[in-house]
Formats: structure tokens, C-alpha cells, sequence
């Protein structure tokens, strides 16, 4: 058995983390509700400008087809990888960093590059694959200005078939214990099929029908990094808030076991100093 001064320093060392793990869970909680609020916002307005913007596109009849919407045989893809630039949460960068390991290995044939939005991703994945590009300082200031600029020159890109695809991966907000890994597609822009198109509301539109996808398209793939984004920051608080939360309460109980381990110990050291003391106090009498 450890003696009293070690158990005394382990007591302390454990007691001193469980107050940084209990104050990381309140913080990342106080930021998790603003995060949260965030998404719950957006996405109505995200998803909704998909969806116009598909309809749109595929009942366009132009002779020359908008850039972000052409498909074509996919040889080389440009992988936008979302992760965190702080640690301490739980499963959230490795949970993404298997998707991509996965996804290479799935296209294997296919020349892929990767950008990498988030420190910790960074540091793993350009260990053994090239990074095109990396931004550790979206989060400092994370607005659909700065998104944009990243977006913009994936979208440049694609336009002149750097990239025949482009797909950002992602841990979408679900709740504050549950992230969803989630891959999506940037680029190209899937038009739904023209019948599908005829079958719904007939619109007016002004200016023409054509001049507003080309307006709207950029605009829409923007919209949807910066949703991913969004999505990411919000899941990176919930799971720093879960993963402090089981930290702080495995804390309490290892300090709670260490100090029945330190009574018993006293206890022990007690009756034993006790015992001497007797057994001196006999040596004397005979």
C-alpha cells in the first residue's frame, strides 16, 4: 500500500483536475447554446436555397450550362475536411479522421487532395497525405465573409476542372451527445430531373429564370460550407461539454476511492503506532 504523503499529492492532483474539467464543461456549455441557437437558424434558410436552387437548375433549357453544374467523370476530387484546432472532445476529430482515411481508400483510383479546415486535422492528415490548403483561423472569427473566401477558390477550381468534385465532411449538430459524421457533395450541383421539375409550382420570375441561378449558385455553395461549418463548431461544443462532463464525474469518483484508500491507510498507520506504544509499555512492565 502507497504511503499517506503519496496518496495525499494523488488526492490533490486529482481534485485540481476535476476543477478544470467541471469549469471546461460549464464554459463549453455556455458557448454550445449560442452555437446551437446559430444552426437551428440557418439550416431552414440552408436547406430551403438547396432546394430552390436544384429545381431551378433542372429546368433550365440553356444551350450553355452554369459551370458549378456540370458533371462530368470524376478523376480527381478535392476533399474540404472539418475538424477542431483544440483537443479535449471526446471522439470529434478522430471520428472524422477515420472518414477520410476511409473515403481514400474507398477511391483509391481517384486523385484526391484535401483542405483542411481545423488545426487537429491538419496535424494528422499531413503526416502521410498532401494538404492543398489549411485554415486554423476560421473558428477566431467564423462569418460568411471569411467563409467565402475559402469557398471561392474551391469554386475557381472547379470551374476550370482542377477538381471534378468537390465533397466537404463534417460533424453535423444533432444534440449535445450526439455528432453525425456527415459527407456531402459541394460541387457539382445536382439539378433535380426536369420531370419532377414540371410537377411543381409554376413560377414568375424576374429577372429571367437563367440569370437568377447564376446569381444564386455561388451564393448557395457558399452557404453550405458555411452551414458545415456552423454545424461543426456547434458539434465540437457538445461533445467538449460530454466529454468534461464524463471526465469530471470519472474525477470524483477516483478521488472519492483514493480517500477511502487514505482513511484505511491512517487507520491502519494509527493501530499500528498504537500497537507499538503497548507493546513498549509491556517491554517496560516485565
Amino acid at each position: 500500500m502507497a504511503n499517506l504523503k503519496e496518496i495525499r499529492n494523488r488526492i490533490a492532483s486529482v481534485s485540481s483536475t476535476m476543477q478544470i474539467t467541471s469549469a471546461m464543461k460549464m464554459v463549453s456549455a455556455a458557448k454550445l447554446k449560442k452555437a446551437q441557437d446559430a444552426i437551428t437558424a440557418m439550416r431552414p434558410y440552408s436547406d430551403k436555397l438547396t432546394e430552390l436552387i436544384q429545381n431551378l437548375s433542372g429546368s433550365i433549357d440553356g444551350d450553355t450550362p452554369n459551370p458549378y453544374t456540370q458533371e462530368r467523370p470524376v478523376n480527381k476530387v478535392l476533399l474540404v475536411v472539418i475538424t477542431s484546432n483544440r483537443g479535449l472532445c471526446g471522439g470529434f476529430n478522430s471520428s472524422i479522421i477515420k472518414a477520410v482515411n476511409h473515403y481514400v481508400e474507398q477511391n483509391s483510383n481517384q486523385e484526391i487532395s484535401l483542405i483542411t479546415l481545423g488545426k487537429k486535422g491538419n496535424d494528422i492528415l499531413s503526416k502521410n497525405k498532401t494538404i492543398s490548403l489549411n485554415d486554423n483561423s476560421i473558428f477566431d472569427e467564423l462569418t460568411f465573409a471569411n467563409t467565402s473566401k475559402i469557398a471561392e477558390g474551391f469554386m475557381n477550381g472547379f470551374a476550370n476542372k482542377e477538381y471534378d468534385k468537390v465533397v466537404v465532411m463534417y460533424n453535423r449538430f444533432k444534440n449535445a451527445a450526439t455528432q453525425i459524421v456527415t459527407t456531402e457533395t459541394l460541387l457539382p450541383i445536382v439539378a433535380e430531373a426536369k420531370e419532377n421539375v414540371n410537377a411543381s409550382v409554376d413560377y414568375i420570375f424576374e429577372p429571367t429564370q437563367e440569370e437568377i441561378v447564376n446569381e444564386l449558385l455561388p451564393k448557395s455553395i457558399k452557404m453550405q460550407l458555411f452551414k458545415a461549418l456552423r454545424d461543426s463548431f456547434a458539434s465540437e461544443h457538445g461533445a467538449r461539454m460530454t466529454a468534461m462532463h464524463k471526465a469530471t464525474d470519472n474525477a470524483t469518483e477516483l478521488r472519492d476511492q483514493l480517500k477511502l484508500t487514505y482513511n484505511k491507510a491512517r487507520q491502519a498507520a494509527i493501530t499500528n503506532e498504537i500497537l507499538e506504544i503497548v507493546g513498549g509499555a509491556e517491554a517496560l512492565n516485565n
